[in-house]
């Protein structure tokens, strides 16, 4: 096209692949659409986003030109122009309601960002999300399974034109250092991912709604069975309750643990357990470092919450009561399990907690699930490599002739991709720090917006983390609402980077990247 300037990335082949994708996005917004009529609710918003993606999408579509390929410059363009644009066409539907706070634009932009990263930071209250419709909270929950195991994924196992350059868009969308070939052909591991993936959603679904059956959970109907599985897989946290997890009874909340945890494991390794080799998974280290933090983090809480120790001295509310083993266990592993998987879930507010198991809990921020799970931060494989690069420099300091190399599961890591890890968790690092410092700075001059320091670092990690809540008035019973308009949008950038790992969007930015 002679609009565009040339340059060494061909961004017509990005752009109208990001079309195809918008495009058949478009085709999910009938599922609230349907139940807004079962409901008896207005279909309008769910109609106008279908059109606004598929028409869109097929503008952009027109965009390409008939010698263009996808190469690895246009993999990156396209990964961070879909997970702009689709978000973006997302909003739709709040905004066409126009209801509550989420019909305003930068509020809906922020819950949609929010929802296609599966961060589950929300601007909805708990007043404002009673004034949502059946169909219109499930478009919040859809959108979240939807990015949980990657919406190019998804695409690259459906689209043959995306076959051919699937592999760099995957490695550029997933979690983690890299992505694993399960099969010959990319496409089919794209299917096989996903299969997995939605498998154990429906499994959810037939398990949380089996506890409304047998009367132990009168509120988690089928709807609510939906809408939480199509959350948890995804590490999202969304719920229609305005109070999380702690809506429903003791057996929901053990019950949701142990899908949080698949949904923080890496997805490849139960593709090996359903093959017959179940081996691969226990005998993995990053998954049993992943089991090793939760069951570090969750027993020093629960022996705080236990003690009495981290509750604040006038609690909120008396979920957790000193003393108790069974609710110190529940509530430390729920907490701890939601914020390392970057589910966001809550079944009590971490505002009752004192700052010493907030502190504590804070520090789970940064690990993160599995590589290759629906999790964000920075990832339990880049600590481990992490810690070991720093061990062999210890001892290289001692031996200096000794050769040394680092090996996950038996194979030497390659030292470029050992470069990599410690340069992505420094500029992780070093973006969390300069976000807590524009945050706080931005709570200011923000009225009713008042941030401690501890407040000021759960904001920015739990956004660039793809977290969800954090401390203060952004507990997991709060939202974001009272932010300015320029504080969410910043938190909307933090949300597209941390979902892309943070050197996906950074790369494009660079001279360099649009030059020879």
């Amino acid at each position: 096209m002679a609009w565009m300037p040339r340059t060494y990335v061909d961004a017509r082949v990005s752009v109208a692949l990001t079309g195809t994708v918008l495009r058949y996005i478009g085709i999910t917004p009938l599922f609230p659409l349907v139940l807004a009529l079962y409901y008896g609710e207005d279909p309008l918003p769910f109609v106008a986003a279908s059109v606004v993606m598929v028409g869109g999408g097929a503008l952009l579509e027109r965009m390409r030109g008939d010698d263009g390929e996808l190469g690895n410059r246009e993999a990156f363009l396209l990964v961070s122009l879909a997970w702009l644009l689709v978000p973006l066409a997302g909003t739709v539907p709040y905004l066409v309601a126009g209801t509550g706070t989420v019909g305003h634009p930068v509020n809906a932009m922020f819950e949609s960002m929010s929802g296609f990263t599966t961060t589950g930071a929300t601007v909805l209250g708990q007043i404002s999300i009673d004034r949502h419709g059946h169909a219109m909270l499930m478009w919040r929950q859809l959108t979240q399974w939807l990015g949980g195991m990657g919406i190019l994924v998804l695409m690259v196992a459906i689209l043959p034109q995306l076959s051919v350059g699937g592999a760099q868009v995957m490695n550029q969308e997933a979690p983690g250092i890299s992505l694993e070939k399960l099969t010959p052909r990319i496409q089919e591991t794209a299917r096989a991912l996903w299969r997995i993936y939605a498998g154990f959603t429906v499994l959810a679904v037939a398990v949380y709604y089996a506890l409304h059956l047998v009367d132990v959970a009168p509120n988690m109907g089928l709807y609510n069975a939906v809408a939480h599985a199509l959350t948890t897989l995804p590490t999202g946290g969304f719920s229609p309750e305005a109070r999380s997890i702690e809506a429903f009874s003791p057996a929901v909340q053990w019950t949701v643990m142990p899908f949080m945890l698949v949904a923080g494991t890496n997805f490849a390794l139960f593709w090996y357990v359903f093959r017959g080799e179940p081996r691969r998974l226990v005998d993995n280290t990053e998954f049993r470092s992943y089991l090793l933090a939760v069951a570090g983090f969750g027993a020093v809480v629960s022996a705080l919450l236990f003690l009495g120790v981290g509750l604040a001295e006038t609690p909120l509310n008396v979920d957790v009561i000193p003393g108790n083993v069974e609710d110190a266990l529940r509530q430390g592993l729920f907490q701890v399990i939601a914020i390392v998987t970057t589910t966001g879930y809550a079944s009590m507010d971490v505002n009752a907690w004192d700052p010493s198991a907030q502190t504590i809990l804070l520090f789970a921020y940064f690990l993160g699930g599995s590589a290759g799970s629906a999790a964000g931060s920075i990832k339990i494989v880049r600590w481990v490599v992490a810690k070991r690069a720093i061990t062999r420099s210890l001892f290289t300091s001692v031996h200096p002739d000794a050769i040394v190399p680092i090996r996950l599961e038996g194979k030497p890591v390659d030292e470029g991709t050992i470069r990599d890890v410690l340069v992505f968790v420094l500029i992780f690092l070093g973006l969390f720090a300069l976000s807590t410092m524009l945050l706080y700075l931005d709570s200011l001059r923000t009225p009713d917006v008042s941030l401690s320091g501890l407040e000021a670092m759960s904001v920015a990690i739990a956004t660039l983390g793809n977290i969800g809540p954090g401390f203060g008035i952004v507990g997991p019973m709060n939202s974001f609402r009272l932010f300015s308009d320029a504080g969410k949008l910043y938190m909307v950038f933090l949300m597209w980077i941390g979902r892309l790992e943070v050197l996906s969007v950074l790369v494009i930015l660079t001279p360099s990247f649009w030059q020879r």
